[in-house]
């Protein structure tokens, strides 16, 4: 029976400043590095056919991180785009706590936590999932189905996308969800990809 594990890249710089990264490309922090080292750690064990990431470098440094822990350096990696991070529009860069002093907090939380509000000029949820959910059907679903162990590392909401579809999350419940960076989330499925265990190692 195939597994799938997500991992969220390590802290980032703008997530130590409490700054909206969206697609902009920056890196780890020291904390961040230790995160996806912890990562690899707790994936000790574990052994994969296939890594997919995004093409934004935070994500692309856990990841080879955590293969260079679980030596598994040699894997296949495919970068792809539709795992990005959610464009975040004209509040990329900005800070989260100056952002609310501005909007009021109510306006900033539907732009983070909802499901189908855009942002100004940016992605919503729904949007991340319009590029994410197709992604995942067309290119990892079939390795799953193949028997293949299969690792992501990718984005806060790239990923909350991907625990909707799989976990049957509503667009209600979604707003609650947070997965956190560094923390490998991993889905025991069977033959025909239907969950039969879901935690957080």
């Amino acid at each position: 029976m195939p597994f799938l594990t997500i991992v969220r890249h390590g802290q980032s710089a703008f997530n130590l400043e409490n700054r909206f990264t969206g697609s902009l490309d920056v890196d780890l922090t020291a904390q961040g590095k230790e995160e996806a080292k912890q990562a690899g750690i707790k994936l000790n064990g574990f052994s994969y056919s296939l890594a997919y990431t995004s093409t934004l470098k935070r994500a692309k440094e856990t990841l080879k991180i955590i293969l260079k822990e679980i030596n598994q350096s040699f894997m296949p990696v495919v970068e792809n785009a539709a795992l990005n991070e959610r464009m975040y529009g004209s509040l990329q860069g900005l800070n989260k706590a100056e952002t609310i002093a501005k909007y009021g907090d109510e306006q900033v939380e539907l732009w983070r936590r909802s499901f189908e509000v855009r942002p100004p000029e940016g992605e919503s949820l729904e949007d991340t999932y319009n590029r994410a959910i197709p992604y995942y059907k067309l290119e990892i679903e079939p390795k799953l189905k193949a028997n293949q162990n299969i690792l992501i590392v990718a984005h806060g909401n790239s990923l909350r996308a991907l625990a909707m579809y799989l976990e049957g999350i509503d667009k209600v419940e979604i707003a609650h969800l947070n997965i956190p960076t560094g923390t490998p989330r991993n889905y025991s499925m069977n033959s025909d990809l239907k969950i039969l265990a879901v935690n957080y190692l």
